[in-house]
């Protein structure tokens, strides 16, 4: 059984036939799917949908919090919302952490010192309430990691990795899990495909952030967008890169997911493994 770790499920993308798309993920063996917002007025409509939801995937849930690439529409106003809609959320089984936050150094153009801002009271938010936290990374390790050594933060995922060795086995050792994906895929992502065999297996999640991320062989079959029902062909790949048991790689990633969000396990079957 398999966890995507970070799908973006409210896009318009999938708006027409979601049903269809997380059947399509059930099907092949994915049990849950994490659903992390990029707004902070997402939180009912992703709530809504999560719950909607709920008896296909059992172990669908979701993350709050203001993306970096949505910080130049937002305001005091939003983050003082987030607050209030995480306090609430945290009733909610199905609420996992704070995400996706983060920085994002690769978009031209973006405020760096009002990314900053807003992770960081972002993450003063989650370090208030013990919560962890989903972070977008795109060349911005070292500030993420100088942020994250100024606080207690629980654990999280550093999503959509494609940092050094050296950054990676930063972030692990403050506690945090890496995100990997479609991008592995392609032989071309030498540095990605490399850090998924030098990389302890304990520090490992597999991810779509579907509909983004396209897998390598996706355009060649024709298919439109990514969607989580890839996670098993993705993780295989990952598998054959560090010369494993497909099985066991199952066992691992999941467990290192649940050690990065240890909310999530209340919605999944502990035998997902048999």
């Amino acid at each position: 059984m398999w966890l995507d770790t970070h799908c973006h499920l409210d896009a318009p993308e999938f708006a027409s036939h979601l049903g269809e798309v997380i059947e399509a993920a059930a099907k092949n063996q994915v049990q849950g799917i994490l659903l992390p917002a990029v707004k902070a007025s997402d939180a009912a409509n992703i709530q809504t949908l999560v719950a909607q939801y709920a008896q296909i995937m059992p172990g669908l849930v979701y993350t709050l919090g203001i993306h970096p690439l949505y910080v130049e529409q937002s305001s005091q106003t939003d983050l003082d919302l987030l607050a209030t809609e995480v306090k609430s959320a945290l009733q909610d089984p199905r609420f996992v952490g704070i995400g996706e936050i983060g920085l994002d150094y690769f978009v031209e153009g973006l405020d760096r010192t009002r990314q900053a801002y807003f992770f960081e009271q972002q993450l003063d938010l989650a370090q208030a309430h013990d919560l962890p936290v989903v972070m977008h990374v795109r060349r911005s390790q070292d500030a993420i990691l100088k942020a994250l050594r100024q606080r207690r933060i629980r654990s999280g995922i550093a999503h959509a990795f494609n940092g050094s060795l050296q950054q990676a086995e930063q972030f692990i050792q403050l506690g945090f899990k890496l995100g990997f994906g479609g991008a592995a895929t392609y032989t071309r992502a030498l540095q990605i495909r490399r850090l998924v065999t030098q990389l302890p297996l304990s520090s490992l999640v597999t991810e779509t952030d579907a509909p983004d991320i396209p897998p390598a062989w996706l355009r060649e079959e024709g298919i439109a967008h990514n969607v989580p029902q890839f996670i098993p062909r993705i993780a295989a790949e990952l598998a054959e890169l560090r010369q494993m048991d497909i099985t066991d790689f199952a066992a691992a990633s999941w467990s290192n997911a649940v050690t990065a969000l240890p909310r999530w396990s209340a919605t999944l079957n502990p035998l997902h493994s048999k």
